[in-house]
């Protein structure tokens, strides 16, 4: 999200409440240094913060605080006005341990003249110790308290809910200036969301499938040494390649991945096949697009699964050619037949792009590209997330989650976190309970109805409990996991 299209959230509140740990929380490292002493944060400190894929600056305010504490409501308000000057959201803390003091209240009763949306905090909400703060917070007047524990992470969720509706709308207005930028070649080439460059395809099989041939078919040239030989080529190689679409005769740059490096000539097949999944593992981080290539003389086997399984547990999008078409007898059962096979094998991607195609005559590899530069659209697409909580909502509506032991399984919003490949996050309550059966629907919903259907789409359950920690990559409360992506 370009800079100047972020909003701006600035944290208030008296001393000693726990700003500066939860602005350490929001912007994921230890910028702020925090001690149990007031005013110990001397300077004004801003750092980009992200939840759940909703992207803002946050201000920690922690340095207005001295130990005159007469002189402190009137400098915090001097200059919380100075700071509300151009933010776009308040986030108003206070302690749910200690409850509500008197300059809560004063600060609340200023806060509740300003034109700047505000979201009360009730931090240290962790355990039974916090209950009796937060019902004193609701006689702020500022609306309902998000408990959250800055310190170990807990209730983000909440505070999710509380900020989205003052600041989501920013989302639209950067999907808005990462369109226009794309259209003048702006992008930072590390964002996940830049514009697309060369599609880096990789071509995967086992020895002898023909990748070195349909890549020599594709370049017009004998780039690469073929023969009968299983194994014969030693190195890794990548070309970088232009291709022109015959049919809108646009030129597309590619960069092509021959995968069969540092494989070794071998007397046992079954040490040869090992060798050749590892060149395949390895060449998959390289790739955006996975071409997975089959021999049409001996079909689909347990080791193109075990290949296809592993690019899906990477987030790679696949594609299945299967080679050697002008020599296969019965094709029409042939091709059948491994389409079954791999809705079968590889459920949790189900429709997966199959050709027939021939590197010797050419056969089919022209449309083999262009599905591969539309299903890496599909992996690099963002969802607005209007667009994205509108499907949620009518997917809980069309099939509610259950009620196992009467007890309802709460489903509150779902955000998309990143992409390449598409990853979403569903906040919810009691999410330990849900089915994995609803999960699958889920996915099955997102690829279906938002032009999903066929990329690894990984979705994760967040419980309130700690979903930040989770999310960041701390492992999760509950998660479908990328094999059932």
């Amino acid at each position: 999200m370009p800079h100047h299209l972020k909003p701006t959230v600035i944290i208030i509140g008296r001393p000693n409440v726990g700003k500066s740990t939860l602005f350490n929380r929001l912007v994921g490292k230890k910028l702020a240094l925090v001690d149990d002493q007031p005013g110990v944060t001397r300077d004004r400190r801003m750092g980009d913060a992200e939840l759940a894929g909703m992207e803002f600056t946050v201000v920690d305010t922690a340095g207005w605080e001295d130990d005159d504490k007469d002189s402190l409501p009137g400098r915090m308000r001097a200059q919380t006005e100075v700071s509300l000057e151009g933010a776009d959201a308040a986030l108003f803390v206070i302690d749910a341990r200690a409850g509500i003091t008197p300059l809560d209240e004063e600060i609340a009763r200023w806060l509740r003249t300003v034109e700047v949306p505000v979201v009360l905090v009730a931090n240290k909400a962790e355990g039974k110790a916090g209950d009796a703060g937060l019902l004193e917070s609701y006689a702020l007047g500022l609306g309902d308290p998000a408990p959250v524990s800055a310190e170990h992470g807990e209730g983000i969720a909440d505070l999710f809910e509380g900020l989205w509706p003052h600041i989501g709308h920013f989302e639209k207005d950067a999907e808005r200036a990462a369109a226009e930028a794309a259209e003048v070649g702006e992008g930072d080439e590390d964002d996940e969301d830049a514009p697309l460059g060369p599609l880096k395809l990789a071509i995967v099989g086992r020895p002898n499938a023909g990748k070195s041939t349909l890549i020599n078919r594709l370049l017009g040239e004998d780039r690469l040494l073929t023969g009968p030989e299983a194994g014969i080529t030693r190195d890794s190689i990548s070309v970088d390649w232009q291709w022109t679409d015959p049919k809108s005769g646009e030129p597309r740059d590619i960069r092509l991945i021959d995968t069969a490096g540092m494989r070794k000539r071998a007397r046992v097949t079954e040490k040869l096949e090992k060798l050749s999944v590892a060149d395949a593992f390895r060449a998959v981080d390289f790739a955006e697009v996975v071409v997975l290539l089959l021999d049409a003389t001996q079909g689909l086997e347990h080791q193109d699964l075990k290949i296809a399984s592993k690019v899906l547990e990477e987030g790679r999008a696949l594609m299945i050619a299967i080679n050697k078409w002008d020599i296969a007898e019965d094709a029409s059962y042939l091709f059948n037949g491994i389409r079954a096979a791999l809705d079968e094998g590889l459920s949790q991607v189900r429709g997966l792009p199959l050709f027939a195609v021939s590197a010797k005559t050419g056969k089919g590899l022209d449309e083999m590209l262009r599905a591969a530069f539309e299903i890496r659209e599909s992996w690099s697409k963002r969802v607005p997330t209007a667009a994205l909580n509108r499907w949620f909502d009518d997917a809980l509506d069309a099939n509610p989650p259950p009620a196992p032991g009467g007890r309802r399984i709460k489903l509150r919003y779902i955000t998309q976190a990143g992409t390449r490949p598409p990853r979403f996050v569903v906040f919810g309550t009691r999410l330990e309970a849900l089915p994995k059966s609803y999960e699958r629907y889920l996915v099955n919903g997102i690829r279906a109805k938002l032009g999903f259907e066929a990329v690894p789409v990984r979705v994760v359950l967040k419980s309130p409990k700690n979903p930040y920690n989770a999310n960041r990559g701390g492992g999760g409360n509950y998660s479908t996991g990328s094999d059932r992506g």
